[in-house]
């Protein structure tokens, strides 16, 4: 078990300002060759590679810049991961066996499905609640509903707690009210506090239910730059540039244990990361409606970052393969460097 011991906006708007696409340290070589090539997929918007902490590559797409604001979309489910593991870590909750219930006591059905107080935690971090999932074509029915942390655990129960994984959006929300309860202060509030000290880390807009609780895991706004900066905290094992240990070490390695496999595309899940072999390497990844994709490939300690138009799904339409591909491409071509 993992304890204490081991370890800005209102309603939702994305001010999508397009700035000249723009290159950091243009590559050479088949990593150019890969960069360029890309410019067929139509959605992209920007791609940043770095290795070691350095930038091998920035670029924009399409009159996108890595400097514009973008919904990271489900992408925000790997930063609501973080700031539990923080909380862990400063003793706000216990640890991934902690029962949820006492937390959202206030929240609960009248009547609650036995089952619900066990639902831990680390049930709702790794999509293993049991409950039906509130994401695709359920979630509408969340959103519409005038609370949506009560919504969310009043669902049925269609398998129990710890078994397959159950994508769901409600589950990370769910993360945001505990994070808020035990916080005493908004999801917003605690992540500025606990991440925004990395350089160069700012969440923009955010959407809230209407209790004020901020969505847990969607309608989030940032930079590519941004994304990419957190996804080097974590290639980083928690610690910034300059040393400053923010994501507890045994956290980011615990979010990468897998616990589970998605039923869709069979990749693992750990704590609110993908796992995937991409480019005959280990990859560790965050992924968003659309084609909003962190990527960490720890053996190669490299950092890559894509960001696309959010309006279009990326999985049932072979996008989000076509990005793995790109990334592919890209492992190739430091392993040939």
């Amino acid at each position: 078990m993992l304890n204490r011991r081991t370890i800005l906006a209102a309603p939702f708007v994305l001010y999508a300002t397009r700035l000249p696409a723009q290159e950091v340290n243009p590559p050479n070589g088949s990593l150019a060759e890969s960069l360029n090539g890309a410019e067929r997929l139509r959605a992209l918007k920007a791609v940043i590679v770095s290795r070691d902490g350095e930038t091998l590559a920035e670029r924009g797409y399409h009159g996108h810049s890595p400097a514009e604001s973008t919904n990271i979309k489900s992408a925000s489910k790997s930063i609501v991961s973080a700031l539990v593991g923080i909380a862990i870590s400063k003793g706000l909750l216990e640890g991934v066996e902690q029962p949820i219930a006492p937390i959202l006591k206030a929240d609960l059905p009248d009547s609650p499905d036995p089952r619900l107080l066990r639902v831990t935690v680390g049930n709702l971090l790794s999509m293993q609640t049991g409950m039906d999932p509130l994401s695709g074509p359920n979630y509408g029915r969340f959103v519409a509903s005038r609370n949506w942390v009560r919504f969310a655990l009043a669902q049925e129960f269609v398998e129990d707690p710890g078994g397959s994984m159950l994508y769901s959006t409600a589950s990370t929300h769910l993360l945001s009210a505990i994070l808020t309860r035990v916080g005493k202060k908004p999801t917003l509030a605690l992540a500025q506090e606990w991440l925004e000290p990395l350089d160069g880390f700012r969440i923009g807009s955010w959407a809230r239910d209407r209790q004020g609780i901020y969505l847990g895991g969607n309608q989030m706004a940032m930079t590519t730059r941004s994304l990419h900066t957190f996804g080097e905290l974590y290639r980083r094992g928690g610690r910034t540039a300059e040393g400053v240990q923010l994501v507890p070490e045994a956290w980011v390695r615990t979010s990468w244990e897998q616990r589970t496999n998605s039923r869709y595309s069979g990749d693992g899940y750990g704590y609110g990361w993908f796992l995937k072999r991409i480019g005959e390497a280990d990859v560790r990844f965050a992924w968003g409606y659309g084609g909003q994709m962190l990527y960490i490939i720890p053996e190669l300690q490299m950092t890559v970052t894509m960001t696309s138009e959010e309006g279009a799904p990326s999985a049932a339409n072979g996008y989000r393969d076509r990005l793995h591909d790109l990334l592919a491409a890209i492992i190739q071509s430091q392993r040939s460097a």
